[in-house]
């Protein structure tokens, strides 16, 4: 596969010379859109677009459009420096930092909604959110046009709603979804975890625990939704640093309503608050 060789990583922040860049740029093209704070599970998507694509590209930009919560955007983790600096040692070819302004100009006022799939779980816990990646995303691949895109399974609704975007407005991009990558003790990386407090991040693990052990209910023959999720429930209430459980949810993985019985893919998934972060994760059951 031959792949464009740079003598530096490019940083680009306008819209019509990433365009330029990109179509003039060896094929295929493989786009990991990040909003920085980078971690080893962006990391883990970077790599394998290193394998698959002739060119990596990695978008760095904190959407505001995905945050009803003004505090949660302005406190949202940003260190371009070390994100770039990570960037180059795996080897990537382009950096797309584009600017607010340059993302959503002066009149902006076209917005992409995918539909039920975005009012559920997440969705109705944060309206407008799945609004604001769903536009973000079409300008990133319209600007860009990559073949690939990557995105990480830990974001599960996110994934299905590019999915979703991707089929019906007939984009020509693979949508590649990886594994969640964890810490040692579980708990799913994410950039909002640096904001979590010490007692807080000791805790933490314990929603990737809830939903282990509601899969080895499952793994061991337990196919009633409602018997899944009081598993789960039971662990996560027995740990006080959880301030709310937002839900905990056994639904299809194609519609993501919920079930009463579980069989096809399926995912697990469930949402907590611990301190001032939002914690989330998931697991498939098929």
């Amino acid at each position: 596969m031959s792949r464009v060789i740079l003598d530096n990583m490019k940083v680009v922040n306008a819209n019509k010379q990433m365009s330029r860049i990109c179509r003039e740029a060896a094929k295929p093209v493989g786009l990991v859109p990040t909003m920085g704070a980078l971690h080893e599970g962006h990391l883990s998507l970077v790599d394998q677009a290193r394998v698959d694509n002739g060119t990596v590209v990695v978008s760095i930009f904190v959407n505001p459009t995905q945050f009803g919560d003004q505090n949660d955007l302005s406190q949202y983790p940003r260190d371009l420096e070390s994100d770039l600096d990570m960037l180059r040692q795996h080897d990537v070819d382009l950096v797309y930092t584009p600017s607010v302004q340059e993302v959503y100009p002066d009149g902006f006022e076209t917005w992409v909604n995918v539909g039920p799939l975005a009012d559920k779980l997440e969705g109705l816990h944060r309206p407008g959110h799945f609004r604001g990646v769903a536009t973000v995303v079409s300008k990133l691949f319209n600007v860009m046009r990559p073949d690939r895109a990557y995105f990480g399974q830990k974001d599960g609704q996110q994934a299905l709603v590019i999915q979703k975007l991707v089929s019906d407005l007939d984009m020509a991009v693979e949508v590649v979804v990886m594994p969640t990558i964890r810490e040692p003790d579980g708990l799913a990386m994410s950039s909002r975890n640096v904001q979590l407090s010490l007692n807080d991040r000791r805790a933490a693990s314990v929603v990737y625990r809830a939903l282990r052990h509601a899969y080895e209910h499952w793994a061991e023959g337990e196919r009633n939704a409602d018997n899944l999720k009081d598993v789960a429930k039971r662990i996560l209430l027995k740990e006080p640093n959880i301030r709310s459980i937002d839900y905990v949810s056994v639904a299809s993985l194609s519609t993501l309503d919920e079930v009463d019985l579980v069989a096809g893919r399926v995912m697990l998934s469930a949402a907590v608050e611990m301190g001032s972060v939002r914690l989330i994760d998931n697991i498939i059951l098929e």
